[in-house]
C-alpha cells in the first residue's frame, strides 16, 4: 500500500469522522519505523555492492447510527467508566487494573472535540490495564463491511492475513482459524522493533482479526504499551492478555453489535 492511495483511502473514510482517528494514533508509529527501517537497508545494500508498512488500525466509519462518547485530557477516562467496566466483567482475574482513555489525547495531544469517537461496538475503544508497576493498552473496535470494503479494494472477505501484502513486514506466529460458524479469527505476533528510534516506540503486542458473517470485522491490539514523555507508565513485560486469553476475549459475543 503506498502513500497516495493511503492518503486518498483515509480522506475518504474520515469525511464525517474525528478529526484524529484511533488508526492514525497507534500505527503511524509503526509505519514511519517501518519505512526509515527499510530506506536504511536499501541504502546499506547499495554502499556494500557499489513500503510503505501500515499495521491495520481499527478506524471505523459510521455507516449506521453509532454511539457517540467524548473523552477529556489528559485521555484518561477512569477505571469506573461504563465501558471499562462492562470490559473487566468478560477479563481474566489478575490482568490488572483498567481504565478507558484516549491515545488521541495521549499521544497526538488532541483536543476532546478531535477525539472524539463513534464506536460501532458496545465496547469499542482504547484501554491502559496497569499490572506490576508497568502500562499496557487494549485497544479495539468493530470495523463496518463497507469500510472495510473499502480498505481491501474490494478483495476477499477471507483473505489471508497471515500472508501480508507487498512492502509489509512478515507477521510472527500467525495462526489463521476457520471457526464451525464461517467466520475467521487471525491472531499473530509484532514486535514493533524496527530499530529507528521513532516516538512513540510501541512494546511488542499480539494482534487479533475476526471477520464478521455480515462482511465487517473486530480487530484487537494486545499491547505492552508505549515509550514517550507521555507514557503513562513503563512497558508490560508481556502483554496483557496471553493468546488464549485473547482468543476467548475476541470471541465474546459482548464485543459485537447487537442485532
Amino acid at each position: 500500500m503506498n502513500d497516495v492511495r493511503e492518503l486518498l483511502g483515509r480522506a475518504a473514510e474520515d469525511a464525517g469522522q474525528p478529526v484524529i482517528s484511533t488508526e492514525a494514533v497507534y500505527a503511524r508509529a509503526a509505519r514511519v519505523r517501518w519505512r526509515r527501517r527499510a530506506a536504511v537497508s536499501a541504502a546499506a545494500v547499495c554502499a556494500v555492492a557499489a513500503g510503505a508498512f501500515v499495521v491495520p488500525g481499527l478506524t471505523s466509519g459510521p455507516e449506521q447510527s453509532p454511539q457517540t462518547s467524548s473523552v477529556a485530557a489528559p485521555g484518561k477516562l477512569g477505571g469506573d467508566s461504563e465501558r471499562a467496566r462492562q470490559l473487566v466483567k468478560l477479563l481474566p482475574a489478575g490482568v490488572g487494573s483498567v481504565e478507558q482513555v484516549s491515545l488521541a489525547v495521549l499521544i497526538k495531544h488532541a483536543t476532546p472535540e478531535q477525539a472524539e469517537e463513534h464506536p460501532l461496538g458496545p465496547l469499542d475503544g482504547q484501554y491502559a490495564v496497569r499490572r506490576d508497576g508497568g502500562v499496557g493498552y487494549l485497544v479495539f473496535g468493530v470495523r463496518d463491511a463497507k469500510v472495510l470494503a473499502r480498505k481491501l479494494g474490494g478483495g476477499a472477505k477471507d483473505w489471508n492475513l497471515c500472508k501480508p501484502g507487498a512492502g509489509e513486514p512478515p507477521r510472527t506466529d500467525c495462526v489463521r482459524e476457520s471457526l464451525p460458524d464461517g467466520r475467521v479469527l487471525t491472531i499473530w505476533s509484532d514486535s514493533m522493533d524496527y530499530g529507528d528510534g521513532a516516538t512513540p516506540q510501541w512494546g511488542s503486542e499480539l494482534v487479533a482479526r475476526l471477520s464478521l458473517g455480515d462482511g465487517g470485522e473486530l480487530a484487537m491490539r494486545d499491547s505492552t504499551g508505549f515509550e514517550a514523555d507521555t507514557a503513562q507508565g513503563p512497558l508490560l513485560k508481556t502483554p496483557p492478555l496471553t493468546r488464549a486469553q485473547l482468543r476467548t476475549l475476541m470471541l465474546s459475543p459482548e464485543l459485537l453489535p447487537k442485532k
